[in-house]
Order: C-alpha cells, then sequence, then structure tokens
C-alpha cells in the first residue's frame, strides 16, 4: 500500500522545477510552454488514492475561456494516477493529450463530472508529458526560421522584443526589386497551436520551389512573424502577453512591444515605397472559420478574399469553407488595423481546436496555392 503523502507546495519559480511532489510521484512543470506555478491555483497529490488535483488559473482576468495546461508526470514505479483539472472561473476547452517524448502526441480518454475533468493516466519512471494541444515552443520557431533561412532568398533574423526580452523574428524573402508584400502573422495567442500548425505548411508552401510559388515570388515579397508571443507561449499562459494583454486586441492601441514591432516593420516598408498587399494572420477557436473584411469596406482588390476562398471551397465538396466578415474598427484585431492602415484585405484564419491534424497541413498546402493564384489575377470583379 502507498504511504498518504498530500503535497500542496508550488514551485517559487515559475515553470523552473517541480509544481508538486509526493514521496513517488512529481507533477513538473520544468519545460518551455507549460503551465507555470502562478497559473495554478492549488497542485496536491494523493499518493493512497493514487490521485493528482490541479486547479487552473488565468494570467490575469478578464479573459477569454482559453485554460492551457501542459505538465510532465513521473513515477519512481509504473502506477494508474488520476489527473483532475479544475479551471478557475471557466470551463474547459483543450482535450487532454499525452505523449512520452515532447513530439509525438495522441488524444486520450477522459471524463467531466460537475465541472471537473478527470483523466486517467499510466505514468513510470520515464516522462509521460500531458497538455491540452501539441507543443509548439518558442525554440520550434527559431529551428524552422533558421532551416528556411538556408535558402539565399530568405532572412531569419530579430525585428523586436517582447514585454521580458525575448526576441521576435520575422522569417522574410529578401527580392529587393519586388515591392509588393503578402504578410503572414502567427500565435498571438500562446494556446492556439492548430492555427500554429497550419501556419507552417501554409509558409513552407509560398517558400516552396513550385512553378507556381517561383512565379508569386516575381510578383510578391513575404515576410512572416510567426511567433508573436513568446513570452506567453514560454510560460504557458491562456491568452496574453507578460503585460496582461490580448495583442489582438491593441492595434489600435499600439502599447505592446510585440505589436509596435510589427507595426514598424511594416511603415517602415511602405515608407521605402513598397505595398502592402494582403495579410493572413493565424489563430484557432472551437470551429474551423475566415473572419474576413467586407467586400464593400472600401479595400482595394474587392473581391480579392471571396474569389480566394471561394475558389478554396470548390476543392473541398465535403468542407464549408465559411467566410464570415466583419467590420469593428474599436476591437483593435490586426485585419481591421492591415485594413484601415493599408486598404487591403486581411483574414483572420481560424483553425478548430480538434480540427484532424492531417486535415489542417492539407488544407493549408491548398490554401496557400489558391491564395497565389488568386492575388496573381485581378480580383475588382467576383469570380
Amino acid at each position: 500500500m502507498y504511504k498518504f503523502v498530500t503535497s500542496t507546495v508550488l514551485s517559487l519559480f515559475a515553470a523552473s522545477s517541480f509544481a508538486c511532489q509526493s514521496d513517488n510521484i512529481q507533477l513538473l512543470n520544468n519545460f518551455s510552454n507549460a503551465t507555470s506555478a502562478s497559473l495554478m491555483q492549488n497542485c496536491e497529490i494523493d499518493e493512497s488514492n493514487n490521485q493528482i488535483n490541479v486547479k487552473l488559473l488565468p494570467e490575469n482576468k478578464p479573459i477569454n475561456n482559453s485554460p492551457w495546461y501542459a505538465f510532465q508526470l513521473v513515477s519512481k514505479e509504473p502506477r494508474a494516477v488520476t489527473l483532475t483539472l479544475t479551471v478557475n472561473d471557466g470551463d474547459h476547452r483543450y482535450l487532454p493529450k499525452i505523449s512520452r517524448d515532447g513530439k509525438n502526441w495522441q488524444q486520450v480518454d477522459y471524463k467531466i463530472v460537475e465541472d471537473k475533468m478527470h483523466v486517467e493516466l499510466a505514468i513510470d519512471t520515464k516522462t509521460t508529458w500531458i497538455a491540452g494541444q501539441e507543443l509548439i515552443t518558442n525554440k520550434d520557431y527559431i529551428d524552422w526560421g533558421k532551416k528556411l533561412s538556408e535558402f539565399e532568398f530568405i532572412d531569419h533574423n530579430v525585428i523586436g522584443s517582447s514585454v521580458n526580452g525575448k526576441p521576435i523574428y520575422q522569417v522574410i524573402t529578401n527580392q529587393p526589386n519586388v515591392k509588393q508584400w503578402l504578410v503572414v502573422l502567427g500565435r498571438q495567442h500562446p494556446p492556439e497551436v492548430t492555427g500554429a500548425i497550419a501556419l507552417f505548411p501554409f509558409v513552407d508552401t509560398l517558400l516552396g520551389n513550385s512553378e507556381l510559388a517561383r512565379y508569386f515570388r516575381q510578383n510578391y515579397n513575404i515576410v512572416v512573424v510567426p511567433n508573436m508571443n513568446p513570452d506567453g507561449v514560454e510560460l504557458g499562459y491562456w491568452r496574453h502577453n507578460a503585460n496582461g494583454v490580448d495583442l489582438n486586441r491593441d492595434w489600435n492601441k499600439f502599447k505592446q512591444p510585440e505589436v509596435i514591432a510589427v507595426d514598424k516593420l511594416l511603415t517602415d516598408l511602405v515608407a521605402k515605397g513598397h505595398k502592402i498587399s494582403m495579410a493572413v494572420d493565424f489563430h484557432s477557436t472551437h470551429k474551423d472559420i475566415f473572419y474576413t473584411m467586407p467586400n464593400d469596406y472600401g479595400v482595394q482588390q474587392r473581391y480579392l478574399v471571396n474569389n480566394w476562398l471561394n475558389k478554396l471551397d470548390k476543392q473541398y465538396p465535403e468542407f464549408n469553407v465559411i467566410q464570415k466578415p466583419g467590420n469593428n474598427p474599436q476591437m483593435g484585431v490586426f485585419k481591421q488595423y492591415v485594413a484601415d492602415k493599408f486598404d487591403v484585405h486581411a483574414i483572420t484564419y481560424e483553425m478548430g481546436d480538434n480540427t484532424d491534424r492531417k486535415f489542417i497541413h492539407k488544407l493549408a498546402k491548398d490554401a496557400a496555392n489558391t491564395l497565389m493564384q488568386t492575388m496573381l489575377k485581378d480580383n475588382d470583379q467576383l469570380r
């Protein structure tokens, strides 16, 4: 029989050591993207019942209901445990997934009873990761950007710093005689991993070696800021940056350094005689949807987005490419900022939290190809 031990002691070093432990079990958060100790109201291990209880807190309030969690579990001997997660003033959004290497993930069964999520796990001396989504860390973005920069026409460099001093990187094509620009943004909200899963193949397709991509890049440069919120990603935040601000509500205030860096990047391009032509901002939500600007808003190439997404929709007879136009200058979202400042289209490309990952990848590649095809044509008329 296991000795009864309960621990409610939280590490004083957020995301730097164990969050709680008993004689034989540890719940750890000493890795990138883990739930910081400050985001756990309590963490308890009851070995006599093989029970682990964690109550999740947001970084600050008010906040979108996106309770993130990511832990590692280790036991001195093999055992079955039940991890129970509760949310302070919120509901569960992300379904539990486990990994033994932090890279390959599978969804696990769970049940929710009276607002508590119960997950049964087999743990042992080897690390078991459990998280609301797959982990895509700051290092993953840096490694991806470095790999792309091995191509002569691509640069990978820093455009600014986050609140906590983390570098904000761009991946940018460097064709000096090309004056038109496609802008791609990602990870304003840390837990929105399916948006990140879509961004990688989308950008890889734009930067690829197909005849279409090569011709597109003769007409358009591409700048990608794939990880807007490295502090929030590192600390396992639900939504905000290290100042407790939703970055996708700051595009009319320009008070956050992450937003200021991108605004300066785009403003400087225009000051040099270049033109912002289109922008895509990757996110996640409960379903697959594309938030757009109305085609009568006064932006150039009025039907560009309609023509693009209609063409994409025709490729997927069993999938509905939902377009939801909207206009709210007071909200401070990126797509509105692009439309108002540069008079061009921008969209928020949202993938569902639970959308099949292979489908996300395929759709992103097709979306990139159809966008390139559409941007190479005149879109003053609806096709």
